[in-house]
């Protein structure tokens, strides 16, 4: 098992190298894609700026990942790894702020910016809406302006025709300050009815600005010009929410209301007997009282309407696509998640050939130095070996010689059965010597 896990792992060192290559390439020209949309000046320059930068983070991943390949599966001690596994946590986040979000600016950039514009378009829906729901607040006292202006016109008639408050018929002071009220008010209501047509046609051109600016939204082609014009557009709906809130009759209604109790001037009763000057005095005591429950109600209405909340418009700001892609990663996690996988997917790699070594090692004796040991090793051992030989034969030569000194021996005589002699091999015995 030992020898064909380390058959494939040599069998796949140039696979390694080509995979490396070519995700530190892929890497490389999406961050190049993405970072041509952050630099600023000529044309040439943001092109030779984006070439700098992509090809120094692609040197840099494959430099990064072929270190970490070539000495991480050869770490056996816990320290060694843990440092070495720091390091590859510290290179990946630095990996991932200088490429991966480029990367995933490249992939979803325009999806992002235009889900960017689509979420402005929400925004400005929501205060063109407003603005209109505070501009048609004040319709709603129309109705009850118009019944009291009918109040006060029927009570006019009524009493000019039968003396229903007086007891007097004809035309006298309280016709003519029960038709005073009634105008006031009728004139009121007109001007409400009135400022329906402006704040109509007003919500009508935002809503067509907003159509427009949803067709640029949807329209094919490069998202960058479809951007500037969609800002030319926020401008002008912009525009049309400030006027529709300047349309509101709100204020106009609590003046009039105000002056309907503030400026009530009554009326010197004329009645041909005293009698009937005082009836009508006392009418138009209760006149006074009703107009002055009428104006306080109506300014009230008004007063809680202008307490509203003034619409401000929401200032549109241009994104490019890297800030787009970082503002709405919830909405783009599968590009983000390809981005990172490009520049990450090396250190898989690594803890695979980690597990393989860790196997061999296993498998392996780890005491047994034959188990890794190379060719050069094996010519160095056996030069070692002959060395070792010839010392010890001169050494069991000095040694017989010094023996057959003291013994006096003729100087042709040899021992050919000395034990000391018979130990020392013939060279063609022992197979050429090696150097």
């Amino acid at each position: 098992m030992a020898k064909a896990l380390r058959n494939g792992v040599t069998a796949l060192e140039a696979t390694t190298k080509v995979t490396l290559a070519i995700l530190a390439l892929a890497s490389g020209i999406y961050t190049y894609l993405g970072v041509r949309g952050l630099l600023d000046g000529t044309a040439n320059l943001v092109f030779f700026g984006a070439v700098i930068y992509s090809v120094a983070v692609s040197v840099g991943i494959y430099a990064f990942w072929s270190y970490l390949i070539r000495f991480a599966p050869h770490l056996r001690t816990s320290s060694g790894r843990g440092l070495l596994f720091a390091a590859i946590g510290l290179g990946s986040v630095m990996i991932i702020a200088m490429s991966s979000w480029l990367n995933a600016a490249a992939l979803a950039g325009s999806a992002a910016l235009e889900q960017h514009l689509a979420v402005t378009i929400e925004d400005y829906q929501q205060d063109l809406t407003e603005a209109h729901n505070n501009a048609l607040a004040a319709q709603s006292l129309l109705p009850d302006i118009q019944l009291a202006a009918d109040r006060f016109q029927r009570l006019s008639r009524e009493e000019e025709a039968s003396g229903a408050l007086t007891g007097t018929s004809g035309s006298g002071t309280v016709v003519q300050l029960l038709r005073q009220m009634s105008t006031q008010l009728d004139g009121l209501a007109r001007e409400i009815e009135a400022s329906r047509t402006p704040v109509k046609q007003l919500f009508e051109q935002g809503g067509e600005q907003l159509n427009r600016m949803r067709r640029l939204v949807s329209a094919a082609g490069p998202i960058a010009p479809r951007s500037d014009a969609f800002s030319e557009e926020v401008v002008t709906l912009t525009g049309v929410i400030s006027s529709l809130q300047e349309t509101s009759i709100a204020p106009a209604v609590r003046r009039a209301a105000d002056d309907l109790t503030r400026t009530f001037i009554a009326p010197v009763a004329d009645g041909r007997s005293r009698d009937l000057a005082l009836r009508q005095n006392e009418v138009v005591d209760r006149v006074q009282n009703a107009v002055a429950g009428q104006g306080e109600a109506l300014s009230q209405a008004a007063n809680e309407i202008l307490i509203r909340e003034t619409v401000k418009p929401k200032r549109f700001v241009p994104l490019s696509a890297p800030e787009a892609v970082l503002r709405y990663a919830g909405d783009f996690l599968p590009s983000w998640a390809g981005a990172i996988s490009i520049d990450l997917l090396p250190a898989v790699l690594i803890f695979i050939l980690c597990i393989v070594h860790a196997a061999i090692r296993r498998e392996e004796d780890p005491d047994a130095f034959e188990n890794t040991m190379t060719a050069a090793d094996m010519v160095q051992a056996l030069s070692l070996f002959d060395r070792l030989q010839d010392h010890r034969r001169d050494r069991l030569r000095t040694e017989f010689d010094r023996d057959r000194s003291r013994e006096d021996p003729g100087p042709d005589e040899v021992q050919p059965d000395d034990p000391k002699i018979a130990q020392i091999k013939p060279i063609d015995e022992r197979g050429p010597r090696r150097r």
